[in-house]
Formats: structure tokens, C-alpha cells, sequence
């Protein structure tokens, strides 16, 4: 359940990594059909109406997932190859009846943090019994996961890998952040870079309680020997710009460091409070400013007018009883907005993405098609990546089966496990 190539650097196209870190040969060489779809999400609109970034639909169309009724599509070994009308399908090798159920692209998770160790279910508890939320809870895990082992770390890993494959998603991004030292930020990175290839070096994720007395000096860590020793296992580099974590000009000098490193920009950014992230990120041009719970209109723009994508993590909120994102702000300005789950085991123990789903259609104003966008083709542009989040010919194919005629059901069925079947790189998977 990960993703093994980008559009700078396509791979090998005939060997995925596997949930649990192994490879698996994906050249077969055979083709097969899924048909009789009710319904099929492509996201692209030129296979079926409206615009992705539409953001209010006309009567009968101005959807943004191209949809197609009474559909089809052709896999040929790890690609999608055809897609289309259901009489319309070419002949291939396989073919699998999907008894009128709906089709989507396999979700991409764009952010999550699950390289850690423990719970904190005591805090939850607490906090849903009317303590307020800080960024200081961090420090259990964190303390948690420098007691662990490698294989403890792994195993907890991927049994949340499993988890979020069977409700339909395809491909995570993960982040370290709970170690904090140079050996745990670095083999949070190696181990997480055994199951996919979007990791991200967040070693700004609090400042360690080892510098506690001395910010500066842990800010020269992260952007010195901390980065030289996790840089080689990471994509991105990622800061929590935050009051009580890193301010802009820490966050600033953290992410142009990553960046001398060939690492490309993430924010964790206006999540509590208003502040600088947003535009920090605008300003690096981060693929994603991510909650984006506190904006202002100057912050609005600035994300309307970039290439940084909006990343809304709704399970934060839920977990925290806080302030929703403004999603139809976002979307009415012209934000290109994706979704994730935050899963991490202090703010948002959640995998799964339909729950997002449901809760960007019911709390932060988006209408279900525009939800299913954000957390597919949305999550792969916070990734930068054309490959994934879609399915058009060429694109991987990564496909999740519902138990509904519609996609609409996640939001319309919240908490029901709908998703009764996933293919991953072109190979059913559940």
C-alpha cells in the first residue's frame, strides 16, 4: 500500500513494494476488465462532465470526478489502459463482474504519522472530558518510540499499512517526528522508506525535550547532522510551524536546509492558531500547507494563487473537538484542496479516509463529489504526482470497489465498511 514511483522518478515498472516492505513481479503481460460498474470516478473530466476545479455544480453535471455510468475498465499488468462504457470494453484475458457497484481510484493519504510507539488514550480521554488540546502531548510518543525496538516499530507500521488497505487506500505518505535524535529520526525514515517512497523528514516536529532550554541549538541539530543522517530515506522535509513548536523564521531556515538537500517543502501550518505557515509554505513553494484551520484572506490567496495544495485533516478536529477547516472558503477561492487522515496516535488515531470523507461532507462544507476529489486526485497533487488518483489510461491501477452504486455513499453510509474490494498496482490486494 504505497507508492514506488513519482513523475521525476518513475522506478522500476515491473516491481512494487509490498505492504510489509517485499517486492512483487507486477509484469504479466495479461490484461483483465472490471465491468459492469455502476458507476466509475476517473477524475478527468473529459471522460465524463465537469471540471476538478469546479467548486459549485450546475443541474446534471459540473461534477469533478468525470464520472461514467454503467462502466468499465482495463488493466494491463500495473496500469490502467482502458476506461470507458461498459459495451464499449475491449476484449482481454480476465474479467471480473462488479455486479453494478461503484469504482474510484484507491485514496492517497498525503499525510500521516505512523512510524511510533504506544497510545496516548489516557490523554484522549481526558481531553474528550474537557481538557484543551496542545502541541505538548507529542512528547509521550516521542518517548514512547525511542523505548522501542525496530521490529516493534515495523510491525506497529504495518499494522496500520493493513488497516488503511482495506479501506481503500492505495498509497500513504508517513513522516518520522517521534524520535528526535539523529539515530531515532533516521531509523523512523529507513523504516518507513521499506513500504513507500513518499516519507518525509519531520525532525521539526516539536523541539526535542533534550533542548528544551535551547531551541536554537536544536534547530542547528535539525538542520545539520539530523538532516545529513535522515536526507538519503526522505522526499520531503516537513515543520511544524506552530506556537509552542517552531516559529517562521526557525521554520523558514529548517525547510531552505532540507531543500539545499534536494528534499522538497511540506508546513504543518495554521492548525492552532493564526500564523506565519501558510504563507512560509506559498512562499517555498511546499507541495502542501497541511490543516490550514486558521487562515486569514491574505492566507486564502496566497494559497489560490500557488501550487500548494490545501491539506485538510478533519480527523484533527474530530479527535480535538476544535474549529473545522473552512473547506468552501477554500474551494470558492479557487484552493486546490486535498484530504488526509493525520493518522497519529495523539490527535487523530484514525486510518481511514472514508471517515474523512464523511466528515469534510457534514462539518467543513464540501459536497460529497467534491470530498471523493479532494481525498484522490487532491491527495496525489499534494504529492505532485500524475500517476496516482485517477484512472485514465496510464495512470497506476489503483482501484477501490464499493458495496454501493455510488461514491456517495461514503458520506451518505458514514462508519459502514463499504469498500469490498481493492486493487493495488493492478493486483487484487482485498
Amino acid at each position: 500500500m504505497n507508492s514506488t514511483s513519482t513523475p521525476s522518478s518513475p522506478g522500476s515498472p515491473n516491481r512494487t513494494k509490498s505492504a510489509i516492505g517485499s517486492t512483487t513481479d507486477t509484469t504479466t503481460g495479461t490484461t483483465t476488465v472490471i465491468t459492469n460498474i455502476g458507476s466509475l470516478v476517473t477524475n478527468d473530466p473529459s471522460l465524463g462532465w465537469g471540471s476538478p476545479r469546479s467548486s459549485k455544480f450546475e443541474s446534471g453535471g459540473g461534477s469533478p470526478l468525470g464520472l461514467i455510468l454503467d462502466a468499465a475498465v482495463v488493466i494491463e499488468g500495473d496500469r490502467v489502459v482502458w476506461t470507458g462504457e461498459t459495451s464499449k470494453a475491449p476484449a482481454t484475458d480476465n474479467r471480473v463482474d462488479a455486479g453494478g457497484r461503484a469504482v474510484l481510484p484507491g485514496f492517497v493519504d498525503s499525510h500521516s504519522h505512523l512510524v511510533f510507539a504506544g497510545d496516548r488514550t489516557q490523554e484522549f480521554n481526558a481531553r474528550m472530558s474537557g481538557r484543551g488540546y496542545t502541541a505538548g502531548g507529542i512528547r509521550t510518543t516521542v518517548a514512547a518510540t525511542r523505548a522501542a525496538t525496530d521490529a516493534e516499530l515495523e510491525a506497529n507500521l504495518t499494522r496500520y499499512l493493513r488497516e488503511a488497505l482495506h479501506q481503500g487506500t492505495t498509497t500513504f505518505e508517513t513522516k518520522s517526528g517521534y524520535g528526535l535524535t539523529v539515530e531515532d529520526e533516521a531509523r523512523a525514515l529507513r523504516i518507513a522508506a521499506a513500504h513507500t517512497d513518499e516519507v518525509t523528514y519531520l525532525g521539526a516536529h516539536i523541539v526535542s525535550p533534550d533542548y528544551a532550554d535551547d531551541p536554537a541549538a536544536y534547530v542547528a541539530l535539525v538542520t545539520g547532522e539530523m538532516l545529513d543522517a535522515c536526507a538519503p530515506y526522505a522526499r520531503w522535509v516537513d515543520v511544524f510551524c506552530e506556537k509552542g513548536a517552531f516559529d517562521g523564521d526557525q521554520a523558514r531556515a529548517i525547510l531552505t536546509a532540507g531543500r539545499a538537500k534536494g528534499l522538497h517543502p511540506r508546513v504543518h501550518a495554521n492548525q492552532l492558531s493564526y500564523g506565519p505557515g501558510v504563507q512560509l509554505a506559498v512562499e517555498l513553494d511546499a507541495a502542501s500547507a497541511d490543516h490550514c484551520t486558521h487562515l486569514t484572506d491574505a492566507d486564502v490567496d496566497a494559497l489560490a494563487n500557488s501550487d500548494t495544495v490545501a491539506t485538510l485533516l478533519p480527523g484533527a478536529e474530530f479527535s480535538t473537538r476544535a474549529q473545522w477547516p473552512d473547506a468552501r472558503r477554500l474551494l470558492d477561492a479557487g484552493v486546490t484542496v486535498a484530504l488526509s487522515t493525520d493518522c497519529n496516535p495523539g490527535s487523530s488515531f484514525t486510518s481511514s479516509v472514508p471517515f474523512c470523507v464523511a466528515l469534510a461532507v457534514r462539518d467543513m462544507g464540501m459536497s460529497p463529489d467534491e470530498a471523493v476529489w479532494s481525498a484522490t486526485a487532491g491527495g496525489a497533487q499534494a504529492l505532485r504526482r500524475t500517476d496516482i488518483g485517477r484512472l485514465t489510461p496510464g495512470a497506476y491501477a489503483d482501484l477501490t470497489l464499493l458495496d454501493a452504486p455510488s461514491h456517495v455513499h461514503l458520506a451518505y453510509r458514514p462508519g459502514v465498511p463499504l469498500v469490498s474490494g481493492v486493487w493495488r498496482r493492478g493486483v487484487r490486494v482485498v
